[in-house]
């Protein structure tokens, strides 16, 4: 996609947001933007940037490596939003300043362990299963807790939420009932004492739903840079 249709769509999805979050009822400056840049190139990063995007979310941790590494001169933030593999840990722990897919304690202590002291603790969002698919990674909501527990304990990570990728349905009143179970179990958490300002919820075709229940972070990949190929 050429650059001045993803600065385009930026602005687009910018005001999107800024609609979502008039009608919630809630200030602009609790959300942010998450562009999802899998399987994009540089060069389509670089027009987002130049739109003032700044935080990009990756799902495969070699072709991101790639270019987090090309675009080392830009002030990038980068957010890991694939599935976790263990051999994978020590370059998600490298390059990435957030995971939002921690779903076993086997991944957060990898991560922990691997995370450069240099660097700041690594953000961590537990993912959640809240739609009960089989085919879909995270925890069930009973798991969440005992994990964040653990996860608060580990000195070289930073728990700050939850997400969560619900099954999709065009209905509005649908795609409120499920993220509003991601809210209430972050309100559940924090009343047990789990500190958490992060809810990572709401995609492309749902995010109105997400920002309307609480969204903090929204995913968009397809409404910038369009359908993957």
């Amino acid at each position: 996609m050429n650059s001045s249709l993803i600065q385009e769509n930026i602005r687009h999805v910018q005001q999107r947001i800024e609609t979502a979050s008039k009608d919630a009822a809630r200030l602009r400056s609790e959300i942010r933007l998450l562009a999802v840049s899998k399987t994009r190139t540089a060069q389509e990063i670089i027009a987002a940037c130049q739109a003032g995007q700044t935080a990009f979310g990756e799902n495969y941790v070699t072709e991101a490596v790639r270019k987090i590494e090309t675009l080392s001169d830009y002030q990038l933030e980068w957010h890991y939003i694939g599935g976790i593999q263990s051999n994978k840990t020590r370059l998600i722990a490298t390059h990435f300043s957030w995971v939002h897919t921690i779903a076993s304690l086997k991944h957060a202590k990898r991560l922990n362990e691997q995370r450069p002291a240099e660097l700041p603790p690594l953000n961590i969002c537990i993912q959640v299963n809240i739609s009960h698919e089989q085919s879909k990674g995270g925890l069930m909501e009973d798991d969440v807790l005992p994990l964040a527990r653990e996860i608060a304990q580990l000195k070289r990570l930073k728990l700050r939420g939850l997400m969560a990728l619900p099954a999709p349905t065009g209905d509005f009143e649908k795609q409120r009932k499920n993220f509003s179970i991601l809210r209430k179990l972050s309100e559940k958490l924090q009343s047990e004492g789990v500190e958490l300002d992060t809810l990572s919820m709401g995609m492309t075709a749902d995010m109105e739903a997400a920002i309307a229940e609480g969204a903090t972070i929204v995913r968009i990949g397809t409404a910038i840079f369009g359908p993957r190929t």
